[in-house]
């Protein structure tokens, strides 16, 4: 692991931060202006050429995630030196904002309060909530039956196979035993120098690789790559904000690519992943669907990484065990989620 050391962006001096926000301001208005790799063509081009499909067989239905060998979570397991755990999920939202239009709805029902007590004085309590996952405000995973191109799903499976009973194929039950394996965390608000980036700044494979070699780490085969702009630190300065209308930070289109190229299992971030807007005209999430339905990578959506950034920048480590388990719902799309990070 690197030595180098990351300043802590709330040390700043206040001309520091408004000259830093100057400048990213710059920058972001530049990264609206789309490459020449940001085409629909590019995007139907990438399609094929970063497909996986039957790259583990016909009837394969685990995508990226068979990276994750039992080889690489023995390796992953040894990563653990402090036995020290943290949480990389949000507190479930649950007030409507205009971020969350469909936050938790959780009732109790069986309360404490006037209870009889029952055999032995033993008695209970109990709720059930409905939660949303889908969407930009609950930490939550998506299969890859959750994004569809031209009909199909990863693999070539139909759109057909998802149904109202739920979906036959890529169902999120595949996952049921767990994930297990090395996350790294790549900082790009700390790479940048700020608390957070602005919404709508565009991540460029480019900039993961100056953070690889700033933090002296590298993305490899079978990881989950976490990607934290520190969007729920300007939440939480700011409030939220609409994100159809003001965006988010993401990853461009030509990070997919790169992605691919690094054999990485599982894509995770503070975010919805990609940059919004996307930069490509008429493709709303180009990432989304390049790594869900070519690539069978699943997505590890709406993470808080604020504590674990904190936790990493620490050590100077940016990489850890992660470890998460989804629902066990058959033919469900995705699940609520709560990943760990132990260093």
């Amino acid at each position: 692991m690197s030595d180098k050391s990351f300043g802590t962006p709330s040390r700043r001096s206040a001309v520091q931060q408004l000259a830093l926000g100057a400048a990213l301001a710059a920058t972001s208005a530049k990264a609206q202006t789309p490459r020449a790799d940001s085409t629909p063509e590019d995007f139907a081009r990438l399609q094929k050429q970063l497909s996986n499909w039957n790259r583990w067989g016909a009837d394969d239905q685990m995508g990226a995630v068979n990276l994750i060998t039992p080889a690489k979570r023995k390796a992953a397991v040894r990563l653990v030196r402090e036995g020290a755990s943290y949480s990389m999920a949000r507190n479930a939202e649950t007030k409507e904002a205009v971020d969350n239009p469909a936050p938790i709805i959780r009732k109790t029902t069986r309360v404490g309060k006037g209870q009889t007590p029952g055999s032995a004085g033993i008695g209970g309590t109990g709720d059930n909530f409905f939660i949303q996952y889908h969407g930009y405000a609950h930490t939550h995973m998506d299969t890859i039956c959750h994004f569809l191109y031209e009909g199909k799903m990863y693999n070539g499976y139909s759109q057909d196979e998802v149904t109202e009973d739920g979906a036959a194929k890529n169902s999120i039950i595949n996952y049921k035993n767990g994930i297990i394996t090395r996350g790294v965390l790549m900082d790009m608000a700390r790479h940048k120098g700020v608390d957070y980036l602005e919404p709508g700044t565009a991540i460029y494979p480019e900039d993961l690789e100056a953070w690889e070699k700033k933090a002296g780490v590298r993305v490899g085969a079978g990881d989950v790559m976490i990607v934290r702009s520190g969007r729920w630190a300007r939440r939480d300065a700011k409030g939220p904000w609409p994100i159809q209308g003001e965006g988010l930070a993401g990853l461009h289109m030509s990070c997919a690519r790169w992605l691919h190229a690094r054999d990485v299992a599982i894509l995770g971030g503070d975010g919805a992943q990609d940059v919004l807007p996307s930069m490509v005209t008429g493709v709303s999430q180009p990432i989304h669907a390049l790594c869900i339905v070519a690539m069978g990578m699943p997505i590890f959506d709406n993470l808080d990484l604020e504590l674990i950034g904190r936790e990493a920048e620490k050590r100077k480590r940016w990489d850890f065990l992660v470890t998460a388990s989804p629902a066990a719902v058959p033919g469900a799309t995705g699940s609520v989620l709560n990943p760990i990070a132990t260093f």
